[in-house]
Parts: structure tokens; C-alpha cells; sequence
């Protein structure tokens, strides 16, 4: 099973490099087709919403109005982002989220560092290293109109403090980076999983207060978004993609560093992330494999060409992963060779 995990990586790592040009063409091909029928993009439409709620209007008629103009559908609810972006730049503005941006990315450096310090130092220098370069989006202008790469440095950083003492601080991060993108919910069934396997009953409470407290403000959501819903107003048209795991790594790619790597490169990097999460062992390393693997497969079963952004949920946490490798590939050589070691008498008498 061992070898067969392993080569079932390798042929991943080489395909992954072809996937990620093919994804890349028909994410151009998809964008030129919505500019050619009139559609803008969608921090243009965040960027508008932001700013008719900074003016003072209510958040949920600026939001419709604004769906509305850019040809964007309001139903189902979950088509429409909850306020607290357009509320909390109100406040402070889009560069004060710029700073939150990069305050969250030298918390994710020093909490990584912490987090697998147990591993070993250089495994421990490592993971920041890697939490900073996978971090580096935290650093682009739109960075303030995007809910998931905002959502995805807080997340990260969640799971880092996941299994410490800080947990607590993880959960109250990794409830306001669902408040801020729905989409992340899962996050919390995957850590409630793992707290009720670990035997941790105070934890696990915590997280389901958190997730009953969110499941409450998602149902005030969908009844805000349905009573400013038009009779005219589009649906959306689901989603059913089925473009498998070539989406969600390409998602990966592009939301990046990886993206100025030639494609061989980066398509092997973006394939042995999730093979060092998957070796890591222990609670946080459960609780990623969840997270991540599950959210890979959710992506791959149900997003569109388009919803490739999504994957700014796993910015920078995913990339730690890759400091985890050279264990992994460790584990598995032990594996493949523990068969002959086990049929030997010699070496099973020393």
C-alpha cells in the first residue's frame, strides 16, 4: 500500500503539470467569453458594493442593486457575501484591511513556527519560511475586496493554533473567518471531528457554540438577502462543474507564489503539499488532511471554471504542508521496506 501511495504521488506531481496549462487556457477562454457578454469582474463588484455602504447606504439594497448591474444572480442567498467585509471597510477602510492583510501574515509566520517547532527546528524554520512565501498574496492591493484570501490568512492561522493553548484564539479567528466567507464553514466541522476523536469535551463544545452561533447568523442572512430579491432577479445556474482535482490545484496555483514557477514545478510542489499534510500524524495533522483533502474534493465535485478563487481559503496553510515531505517520503521508504526487513530472521533477531 505504501509503494502504491507512492507511486500514485509521483504520477500526480507529473500530471499536475499538464493540468495546471490546461485549467490555465480555459480560465483565459472563460474569461474572455464573460468580458465579451458584459460582465465585470468581481472585485469590481465588491470594490462597488464597499463603497455604497461606506456612503451610507444599507448594506443588503446596495448589494442587490449592485448584483443587479453587474448581471450577478441573488438567489440562492449564498450568492450574495455576507456584509462584514462591506461593514468593517466602512470603518476602517480598505487599507485598514490591507494592514489586517499583512498583520495576519507575520502572525501566520511566527504561529507556524510554534506550531511544528516539536518536529524539529529546521522543520519548524521551514514551515515559516514557507508560511511567508505562501503568504505573499497578503501583500496585493485587491487583497481588501477579496473574502477568501481574507478568510484563508485567518484560517491559517486558526489551524496553527488549533492544537496548542491558543486554541481558543484559533476558534474566535476561525469564527470570524466564516462570518466574513460561509464558504469556510466546513473548517469547523473538520476541527469539531478531530476534537470529539481526541476525547477533547470542552473544545469540541466550544466549536459547536461557534457553529450554532454562525448557522444563526447565516439564517438572518438568507432572510435579509430574501426580502430585497426583485421578481426579475437572476438565479444562479448551480453548481455541478465536475472538472475534478485538476480545479482546486489549479486554484492553489494561481492564488500563489506558485504561479511564477514553471508549471512542472510548481504542478509537483502543489501535489507533495497535500502529501506531507496527509503524512503529518497527530491532531493537527488530522485536522488538516480533513480540511484540506475534503475541501479539494468538495471543490473538484461541485465548482465552476470560474470558482477557482475559492481555494484562497488555503492561503498560506497549505503550503506549510511541504515541510512535512521529506517525513512523509520518509514514512513511506520505511513502509515499503519494512515487508523485507519483517521476512529476513536476521534482522528481525537483531
Amino acid at each position: 500500500m505504501a509503494l502504491l501511495l507512492a507511486v500514485i504521488a509521483l504520477l500526480a506531481c507529473v500530471w499536475n503539470g499538464f493540468a495546471l496549462e490546461m485549467r490555465d487556457a480555459a480560465h483565459t477562454s472563460d474569461i474572455a467569453e464573460r468580458l465579451e457578454r458584459g460582465e465585470r469582474l468581481d472585485m469590481d463588484l465588491y470594490r462597488a458594493i464597499n463603497g455604497r455602504v461606506a456612503a451610507g447606504e444599507s448594506y443588503y439594497t446596495a448589494a442587490a442593486t449592485e448584483h443587479r448591474v453587474f448581471g450577478m444572480p441573488t438567489a440562492p442567498f449564498v450568492t450574495m457575501r455576507t456584509p462584514v467585509l462591506a461593514w468593517t471597510t466602512a470603518l476602517w477602510g480598505a487599507d485598514g484591511w490591507r494592514i489586517i492583510a499583512v498583520l495576519l501574515w507575520a502572525a501566520n509566520i511566527l504561529a507556524w513556527y510554534g506550531a511544528l517547532r516539536r518536529s524539529g527546528r529546521s522543520t519548524a524554520l521551514a514551515a515559516a519560511a514557507l508560511a511567508a512565501a505562501f503568504g505573499m498574496v497578503g501583500f496585493i492591493p485587491d487583497i481588501a475586496f477579496s473574502h477568501e484570501l481574507l478568510a484563508g490568512m485567518m484560517l491559517s492561522l486558526a489551524l496553527a493554533l488549533s492544537a496548542g493553548p491558543g486554541w481558543l484564539a484559533g476558534l474566535l479567528m476561525a469564527t470570524c473567518a466564516i462570518a466574513l466567507r460561509e464558504l469556510a464553514l466546513p473548517f469547523l466541522g473538520a476541527w469539531g471531528v478531530v476534537a470529539c476523536l481526541a476525547g477533547e469535551r470542552g473544545k469540541a463544545l466550544a466549536i459547536a457554540g461557534a457553529l450554532l452561533a454562525l448557522l444563526v447568523g447565516f439564517t438572518v442572512h438568507a432572510a435579509m438577502v430574501d426580502a430585497v430579491r426583485a421578481p426579475g432577479d437572476l438565479v444562479s445556474i448551480g453548481w455541478s462543474g465536475l472538472l475534478g482535482p485538476a480545479l482546486p490545484l489549479y486554484g492553489i496555483h494561481v492564488t500563489t507564489l506558485l504561479q511564477t514557477l514553471p508549471s512542472w514545478f510548481a504542478g509537483t510542489l502543489g501535489v507533495l503539499a497535500l502529501l506531507g499534510w496527509l503524512g503529518a500524524g497527530g491532531r493537527l495533522g488530522m485536522f488538516a488532511a480533513l480540511w484540506f483533502a475534503g475541501f479539494i474534493t468538495a471543490v473538484a465535485l461541485f465548482a465552476r471554471q470560474e470558482n477557482f478563487y475559492w481555494m484562497g481559503l488555503f492561503v498560506p496553510a497549505y503550503g506549510v504542508g511541504l515541510a512535512l515531505v521529506p517525513r512523509a517520503l520518509a514514512d513511506l521508504a520505511g513502509a515499503v521496506r519494512q515487508p523485507r526487513l519483517a521476512r529476513s530472521p536476521t534482522r528481525v533477531s537483531q
